[in-house]
């Protein structure tokens, strides 16, 4: 199996709003191949796919139940600390819910937290050993 990963998909209550929630806060664009039932979202060399919880559930046949910490996180990386503050500072501004404030952190990075509408928790951070390229790969 090659080492790569194609999509990363989120189940999510209300397609809509989720949906809404990437494209006016995120300022995303979706991809022509979304639907009325499933949105995608081209990233750096990975799709991101809102598709309803129940449904996705349902496919992998597993319970759609679920609380409290999922057990995983989104990250964007930046590539200064001043970035993390400036990005949170808009997405605040939009009525995002910040989980966490921008803080310097252990492992010696800059980072915050903050919840989409079906709080899946992203990391926006500012790591100094992991340099991006210019489209925001990590090298």
């Amino acid at each position: 199996m090659e080492q790569r990963l194609t999509i990363v998909g989120l189940g999510v209550a209300d397609l809509a709003v989720s949906s809404a929630f990437y494209e006016e806060k995120f300022g995303w664009e979706k991809l022509p191949a979304s639907t009325n039932d499933i949105s995608f979202f081209q990233l750096n060399g990975i799709l991101l796919s809102l598709y309803s919880r129940e449904k996705l559930a349902e496919d992998a046949t597993v319970d759609a139940a679920g609380t409290g910490f999922k057990g995983f996180t989104l990250a964007y990386n930046t590539r200064s600390k001043e970035e993390v503050d400036h990005v949170i500072a808009e997405l605040e501004a939009k009525g995002v819910r910040i989980v966490k404030r921008p803080q310097e952190v252990f492992w010696g990075g800059y980072s915050s937290y903050i919840a989409d509408p079906d709080d899946n928790l992203w990391e926006i951070a500012f790591n100094p050993y992991l340099p991006l390229d210019k489209k925001g790969n990590a090298v």
